[in-house]
């Protein structure tokens, strides 16, 4: 997927100003920067839930509007931060959510295997029978993502996936995104408030800093006190954890 001198305008106010960036496959990116710095805009863009004013989202090799939503939703899955669900659907019947590109909602013994498959790799058969309005909030992220990797695209969209979470169920949550990457072979494309996940979890960082890209590059690379202090304006002092970087601001 390539981003182009994408540019988004709200009311005469530049919020996105000419980004241009390539998303490597299969690896885990993380859209970072500042509250304001354009970065939940650039990933509605790319998902086609917010119009670009201009510039160009290519994928595999054509222009996403152009793109049939049918054929687009077998590649390409997106979970934003707001998923409230108003119907009362236990796991299950929101896991088979994920098969409807595919199945129009007449499921085959096949899309039943797949169904099952996700719930068993998030680790929810317990729960399948169960409400979504029943479950913790990690419990209704893991249905979430189960969703999704029922959904079988090799791209995957996911904005603030640890909001609202506590330690414990973030951390859970970004060693799910990683295995989504080393297991199955997906290219996730986050964004994270939380540098740290982003720091320890990501193959590469794009960091926003007022409407515009401010370093692109792998995590080695951005990670570092400079660039970090040049994005947020705050002092940072980083160390490493098993070999990657882990930041700590003062």
């Amino acid at each position: 997927m390539e981003v182009r001198e994408l540019t988004k305008k709200y009311d005469g106010k530049t919020v996105v100003d000419s980004v241009s960036f390539t998303i490597p496959k299969g690896k885990v990116i993380s859209l970072i920067g500042p509250n304001g710095a354009g970065k939940s805009t650039v990933m509605g863009i790319i998902s086609r839930l917010i119009a670009r004013d201009s510039g160009l989202v290519a994928f595999e090799g054509q222009d996403i509007s152009k793109w049939k939503s049918k054929e687009l939703s077998k590649r390409l899955a997106i979970l934003t931060q707001t998923n409230n669900i108003q119907m009362k659907l236990t796991v299950r019947e929101l896991v088979t959510f994920g098969r409807f590109p595919y199945s129009g909602g007449h499921n085959t013994p096949e899309d039943e295997e797949i169904i099952s498959r996700a719930i068993e790799y998030m680790e929810l058969q317990e729960f399948e029978d169960r409400f979504i309005d029943e479950l913790s909030g990690g419990q209704r992220q893991r249905a979430m993502i189960a969703m999704v990797i029922a959904q079988d695209t090799e791209h995957v969209l996911l904005d603030e996936p640890t909001n609202n979470l506590d330690i414990y169920h973030a951390t859970n949550m970004m060693k799910i995104v990683r295995r989504l990457c080393d297991e199955l072979g997906k290219t996730v494309i986050l964004v994270l408030h939380e540098i740290n996940y982003a720091a320890f979890y990501s193959d590469y960082i794009c960091a926003f800093k007022d409407g515009r890209i401010a370093h692109f590059g792998p995590v080695k690379e951005v990670m570092t006190k400079e660039v970090l202090g040049d994005i947020y304006n705050v002092d940072f002092e980083i160390m490493e954890i098993s070999g990657k970087p882990l930041s700590i601001y003062y």
